[in-house]
């Protein structure tokens, strides 16, 4: 593909030779003769001037550079187009395999592609242009909306509701029973999960992610959110729009995260948390019970950032002000046995 066809389909402004062929998109540390790549500010001159790129997208024109650059206002975002362009193509339509097994109240939408060994349970309704690979469960009476994506060993419990434009990768489990017990003469007596789901339009579901029913009412994952691999979302637990959540964060039953948030990886939620919109909780934090205003926090249990930072400082130093410590305990023992 020209440059100049990139640059028209960016909606940017191409600085240089608009004749040049691209014939893919890498970093700019892995490009090679022919590919494009993207630079997100000056502090990466110097590894841009070291690619083999033969195009760069930026911001600004950057003239250290004398190679083709294509301006635009995003270009992390131009990249992800970039990427799309040339690399992620529309999955085919290949039909619902013979080797694949529908209950007969099952509902199916048109142009719905099912690979062999999903089993589809009674009264469960698959919308138009969805895709379910193989090996997947889709339980009795739940819903999957259009032009959903469900990779192969994903397992959707039955009353589960899915949006439109849903992904959800291999191995996650929705619907799985909720964590619930009650201590009882000895024994841990289960209380029946016999709430749903909702995973609301845009929402993608990374690999091994595991989000129960509710025990009443639903779990619900809001649109727009984005779930890494290895999350553990509990019952009744309610997540807003466009929040992120990285790998291997857990978080427990009826605890609500509010649009916009960020958590890092290897977050602990408590139960019963309510989290304020946009706020930011970072790696490793641990949060206990009660409400988190909006902001960035750190620490377990959570603090203010900028405070955490300073606790941290302090934390390093404990061996060497434990050292000082002893120094003068001794100092005062030897003017203590001198007055003696």
């Amino acid at each position: 593909m020209k440059l100049s066809e990139i640059a028209r389909i960016l909606n940017g402004k191409l600085e240089g030779n608009t004749d040049i062929e691209i014939s893919g998109a890498k970093g700019a540390q892995d490009s090679q003769e022919g590919d494009i790549t993207y630079i997100t500010g000056s502090k990466y001159i110097e590894v841009a001037k070291k690619s083999k790129a033969s195009a760069f997208i930026a911001k600004e024109k950057i003239k250290e550079l004398d190679k083709p650059q294509i301006i635009v206002e995003n270009p992390q975002l131009s990249f992800a187009k970039v990427l799309e362009l040339f690399y992620v193509k529309p999955h085919p339509y290949k039909g619902i395999s013979e080797k694949a097994l529908l209950a007969s109240t099952a509902k199916i939408g048109e142009n719905v592609t099912i690979y062999p060994f999903v089993y589809i349970d009674d009264d469960a309704i698959i919308q138009d242009n969805t895709v379910i690979y193989p090996f997947s469960f889709i339980g009795k009476g739940s819903f999957i909306g259009s032009n959903c994506m469900i990779y192969s060993d994903v397992t959707i419990r039955e009353g589960v509701k899915i949006g439109n434009r849903v992904t959800i990768h291999a191995g996650s489990v929705i619907g799985s029973d909720g964590f619930g017990y009650i201590f009882h003469e000895g024994k841990h007596v289960k209380i029946p999960q016999i709430g749903g789901v909702i995973i609301e339009d845009d929402v993608e579901i990374g690999a091994c992610v595991t989000i129960d029913r509710a025990t009443t009412g639903n779990t619900i994952i809001g649109k727009g959110t984005k779930i890494d691999n290895l999350v553990q979302i509990a019952h009744n637990v309610k997540i807003g729009q466009n929040v992120i959540i990285v790998s291997q964060v857990g978080i427990a039953g009826s605890s609500s995260v509010g649009d916009g948030c960020i958590l890092t990886g290897q977050v602990g939620i408590s139960d019963h948390v309510e989290i304020e919109a946009e706020t930011i909780i970072t790696a490793q934090s641990g949060v206990m019970p009660g409400k988190v205003p909006r902001g960035i926090f750190s620490g377990s249990p959570i603090m203010p950032h900028r405070e955490w930072l300073r606790a941290n400082a302090i934390f390093q130093k404990l061996p060497e002000l434990y050292k000082k410590i002893k120094e003068l305990e001794e100092k005062v023992k030897k003017l203590e046995d001198r007055n003696d």
